[in-house]
């Protein structure tokens, strides 16, 4: 029997996960399978890969085929390096100790390499709000400027009104002092 690692769909349309199952070549993409050994969910950024690693590492030195997809996720994740590794070991090309160090030393180097990106993206969008935040600051500015200029002059114009309804009561009130005086 032809095994093969393959992707299951799963989700709704237009937002698709998939598990990673192994299942014989001749069953249905989404039909019967031999086992699950994990989850792919391209939809997070980046997309989340949950492996059962030593199962998969199982199947593929027991000649299980992945598809290329799976290839590509099981390369990304390290299994296809670990069963390199454990063939130059049965080889006799170094002993599993030096694997081992060589498998580590590469895990370590893609970690730092996925923190990297993660910090890169995560400066990226703390500048972009940053810059959207100065800008609003920005815009607020103005427009506390324009709400003065608009204030001040409402206040000029009634300080003006005042001003004139007190000259015209300073002009009125004289005027009619003045007779009441001269009465007494």
């Amino acid at each position: 029997m032809a095994t093969k690692i393959r992707l299951q769909r799963h989700g709704r349309k237009g937002y698709a996960f998939y598990q990673i199952v192994v299942a014989d070549s001749r069953a249905p993409r989404d039909g019967k399978f031999i086992e699950r050994i994990g989850s792919y969910n391209p939809n997070t950024n980046p997309a989340t890969v949950d492996l059962k690693f030593d199962r998969a590492l199982y199947w593929m030195q027991v000649g299980a085929q992945p598809t290329d997809t799976v290839r590509n996720i099981l390369s990304r994740e390290g299994v296809c390096l670990k069963k390199h590794l454990l063939e130059g070991v049965k080889k006799g090309a170094f002993d599993e100790a030096k694997a081992e160090e060589k498998f580590q030393a590469w895990k370590q180097t893609k970690q730092a390499a996925l923190d990297a990106i993660r910090t890169k993206d995560a400066d990226a969008v703390k500048a972009v709000k940053s810059a959207r935040l100065e800008a609003e600051k920005e815009v607020n500015k103005v427009k506390a400027e324009a709400l003065a200029q608009k204030r001040a002059e409402k206040a000029a114009a009634e300080a003006a009104k005042q001003a004139e309804a007190a000259a015209e009561n300073a002009e009125n009130a004289p005027a009619e002092e003045a007779p009441a005086q001269s009465a007494e």
